[in-house]
């Protein structure tokens, strides 16, 4: 299933999931848990039944013998799950009308836990069915039908993201509460680049659903490691959170633990000096945790307790530095840590300086990064992304701390939300292995990125050629029709339409736009061949350049040719089109402005797509272009103890090191265009507010006016 096809089968499904708001008058927080038990079904059904003819064939084997074992247990080993008939989805999508499809979903949710393992018992979604079918009893059977468009030879990797891609619109739709289960997706890929969970021992105690956890198994995938190489730990506190959480890893078929539990509280896990991986997103400055609760506890006290000076009260100042310390003490001597943390506490002062001066000096710190606003559903401040790393002490950077500025390096969802693209993710990531001296890291990107553009670059010309076609084609059909139909009778207003537009002359007048033509370097060989050498990149970079500069040229004159043609073809078919004319279609002019505006459509998507990829080269080119780290203001400071501990007083905010670049400005025209639409709508919407506080101030002032003149 190409990337294409998924982005279209989520949306479909996302729009079958989301009526449910408008016809079933129900709350996402009241369809989220088993719209997702839903789609785990679904999932179980598609991976069982690439193992069915192996289970039924070792039962039909062993049944008889000695050695007979249940069909269950095989099913169990083979699989890591057992489905019943009344699981399948062709069984419930036969249900007679008259039967509770909630009593069915029930009971094959029970009939798949019935033979898990303790650990997965009590997960998946029951009751929540029934309080669906309350509201109109038809809903179930849309949905399951809706899911049944997932194809039979879906992946687990296609599920796990439908999973994730659910996850996210059902955290966006809850707001503030969505935030407790969810961390957005772009977030979270950035930290698995950056602490690269290769091998081993997972943790995250504020788990959430596990997006941490799925994330490091894309990343496994993509560098083809085995999933079976990580083991995955998390707490989580909410009861509801455990289970999708649960249902993730089953889905996303993930080795681990899942507990609910208070992080604050309980150490299931025995986590001090235990993992070699920490990743989270934790609950932001939580001031209710009493001191009395992690006092004794060595995963807390280790480098001090966050608390009021001189105040009595068994109460922590803010739990950030708990959650901060908590990470530390739980990596062992190789560990890496990823983790979210609200700007503030990277200068924060009194006991939490304290903790942080402690951190700073064990040589643990290896990179800070300022994030963009908006990129959270429940924090709209900017937030700040720390990486811990053990091994750092024994290399060059023992006394060194990477500070990256990413606050304007976003892509705009909407008016209230952003994210990092792929590239932004591949690209920051870039510059911390140049800080860590993986110089042929940045060379297999930027390679990667130059075969991209090679593949976009063979999509322009058969693209092009067909907008030419269409051009040529609808400038042959209206010239024929206009000779053809010159001697018939139209009405006067007709006719004078078509005097006062010269229509007839422009037509005969038109001809195709003629670009400049750029001097583009030659290569000697492929793009694709390009070696993963600097110079070799930056000679691929020029040639591209020049590449993009002339489709950029070649568009905007075919831009202009289809916009001429296009306001002829309007002028004819209003004023020259008959009513009983079979010329016009004959010449193929029904629908030719549509057939040409897609045409034009597809061109410019295959140049953007060319630009695109040349622009993400030429972003990292500009900054290193020497394929070595060095220092960009306004973008990365590598600092050392003399600047971080001496000079900024152990302050570990990025944007006090990296500088400003005001000369910078990197958009694109559509990326330009779109940030500009955003903010004219919010502008637009702030003025609305304020007329209507305005017409509310002069209404209440009014009625006060009048009561004192009563």
């Amino acid at each position: 299933m190409t990337n294409e096809q998924l982005k279209e089968l989520e949306d479909k499904l996302w729009d079958s999931a989301n009526a449910l708001r408008a016809y079933g008058g129900l709350k996402a927080s009241d369809y989220a848990v088993p719209v997702l038990g839903l789609i785990f079904l679904k999932f179980a059904e598609n991976k069982y039944s690439q193992y069915e003819s192996d289970i039924l064939d070792e039962y039909q084997k062993s049944k008889g013998s000695r050695m007979e074992q249940p069909i269950q247990k095989i099913a169990l080993a083979k699989c890591g799950f057992y489905l019943p008939d009344n699981a399948r989805f062709n069984y419930l999508l036969n249900l007679p009308g008259e039967d509770s499809m909630a009593k069915a979903l029930r009971e094959a949710m029970e009939g798949i836990e019935k033979h898990q393992d303790a650990k997965f018992q009590d997960v998946l979604p029951k009751e929540a069915y029934f309080d669906i079918e309350k509201k109109k009893k038809d809903i179930l059977p849309q949905l399951l039908k809706a899911f049944s468009d997932i194809p039979q030879d879906a992946s687990g990797d296609v599920f796990g993201k439908i999973y994730e891609y659910f996850l996210g619109k059902f955290a966006m739709s809850e707001g503030q509460k969505g935030g407790e289960f969810f961390t957005p997706t772009s977030v979270v890929r950035f930290i698995v680049e950056v602490i690269e969970p290769y091998k081993g021992k997972i943790y995250d105690p504020a788990c959430g659903s596990g997006g941490m956890f799925v994330q490091s198994a894309h990343f496994l995938q993509h560098e083809n490691h085995d999933l079976s190489d990580i083991y995955v730990c998390g707490q989580e506190y909410m009861g509801e959170t455990v289970r999708l959480a649960k249902m993730n890893l089953m889905v996303n078929n993930l080795r681990g633990e899942i507990i609910e539990t208070n992080s604050y509280e309980e150490d299931p896990h025995e986590s001090f000096g235990k993992f070699d991986y920490v990743m989270a997103n934790p609950p932001f400055n939580v001031k209710s945790v009493k001191e009395s609760t992690v006092k004794e506890d060595k995963r807390f006290y280790n480098y001090g307790l966050p608390k009021n000076q001189g105040r009595k009260e068994d109460k922590i100042s803010d739990a950030n530095y708990l959650w901060i310390s908590l990470f530390a003490t739980s990596l062992n001597k190789t560990g890496r840590a990823g983790f979210v943390m609200p700007n503030s506490a990277s200068d924060a002062r009194n006991s939490e300086y304290e903790i942080r001066k402690k951190i700073v000096d064990s040589g643990i710190v290896d990179c800070m990064v300022s994030m963009p606003s908006n990129m959270f559903f429940t924090v709209t401040l900017p937030a700040t992304l720390w990486f811990f790393d053990k091994q750092k002490v024994n290399t060059d950077r023992k006394d060194k701390i990477l500070f990256l500025d990413a606050r304007n390096v976003f892509h705009q969802i909407d008016r209230a939300h952003r994210e990092w693209t792929e590239e932004h993710q591949q690209n920051l990531a870039a510059i911390v292995r140049l800080y860590r001296g993986e110089t042929d890291r940045f060379l297999e990107l930027i390679h990667k990125y130059i075969v991209n553009a090679d593949e976009a670059i063979q999509e322009v010309g058969p693209a092009k050629a067909n907008l030419e076609s269409a051009l040529e084609k609808l400038s042959k059909g209206l010239k024929a029709y206009a000779e053809e139909t010159k001697n018939e009778k139209r009405t006067p207003a007709k006719k004078q339409a078509l005097e006062e537009s010269d229509f007839y002359h422009k037509l005969a007048q038109w001809e195709r736009s003629k670009p400049e033509i750029i001097d583009q370097k030659s290569l000697q060989q492929s793009l694709v061949e390009t070696s993963q050498e600097n110079a070799a990149q930056h000679e691929a970079a020029e040639y591209l350049k020049a590449l993009t500069e002339q489709y950029k040229n070649e568009l905007g004159a075919l831009k202009k040719d289809v916009n001429t043609l296009t306001e002829l073809w309007k002028l004819a078919d209003k004023h020259a089109k008959l009513k009983t004319d079979k010329a016009w279609t004959t010449n193929d002019l029904s629908r030719a402005d549509k057939v040409l505006e897609a045409e034009l459509e597809a061109y410019i998507e295959a140049v953007e797509q060319t630009t695109y990829w040349y622009n993400n080269i030429h972003w990292l080119h500009k900054r290193f272009p020497e394929a070595k780290y060095q220092d960009v203001i306004g973008l990365c400071k590598m600092a050392d103890r003399s600047e971080y501990a001496e000079e900024q007083d152990y302050s570990l905010n990025a944007g006090r090191y990296v500088g400003v670049n005001v000369d910078e400005d990197e958009l694109t025209d559509r990326e330009f265009k779109q940030r500009l639409s955003e903010q004219s709508k919010q502008f637009l919407e702030l003025s609305q507010s304020a007329q209507l506080l305005e017409q509310s101030i002069a209404k209440s002032l009014r009625s006060i006016m009048n009561e004192v003149g009563d």
